[in-house]
């Protein structure tokens, strides 16, 4: 549904919120890269990206990396996805012009904008504070060990999940 650089910025934002505290606990870049499954040097660049915006802040050297810039909860998923898609501002059906816009709108017209304003109410009212308080919630219920545990099986996942609609041929 979204471009690969919008999918990166989303996994490594939601690994920084998962682990904010007012911004004590920095993350590298290749931490972020390994925990998510993504490749290293397409995290650092797109957490530049990040950085200019405003949304992480990044030190160099030693106890450096990122952190989110302000609480995840004043960060929405928008916010991450207009730095790396264009927004669709289109009514215009897939159809085109000529068969849908012109007199009366075609049988998937309605469904096609219920559709698009649905993505809209998810990108612009979900913060990272859902990924925050995943964590905060999951670490009331388990111990440390539990936690190491779930973080090795984690690491030993060799293919990242992928979440794009299938190409048609």
């Amino acid at each position: 549904m979204y471009g690969k650089a919008t999918e990166t910025a989303i996994a490594a934002m939601s690994r920084l919120a998962e682990a904010y505290d007012d911004g004590t606990t920095r993350l590298s870049a290749s931490d972020i890269a390994d925990q998510r499954q993504l490749q290293r040097p397409f995290v650092g660049k797109v957490l530049t990206t990040l950085s200019q915006a405003g949304l992480v802040v990044g030190s160099r050297g030693p106890g450096g990396g990122y952190a989110l810039a302000r609480h995840p909860r004043d960060i929405t998923i928008y916010d991450v996805f207009r730095l790396f898609e264009r927004e669709n501002t289109s009514d215009l059906c897939p159809f085109g012009g000529g068969r849908c816009g012109v007199g009366k709108p075609c049988a998937l017209h309605d469904k096609l904008v219920g559709v698009q304003s649905l993505v809209d109410s998810v990108l612009h009212d979900t913060t990272f504070e859902v990924f925050h308080a995943a964590v905060k919630k999951g670490a009331s219920k388990s111990s440390p060990q539990t936690k190491k545990k779930r973080q090795k099986t984690a690491r030993r996942k060799t293919k990242r999940e992928s979440y794009r609609a299938p190409r048609s041929a």
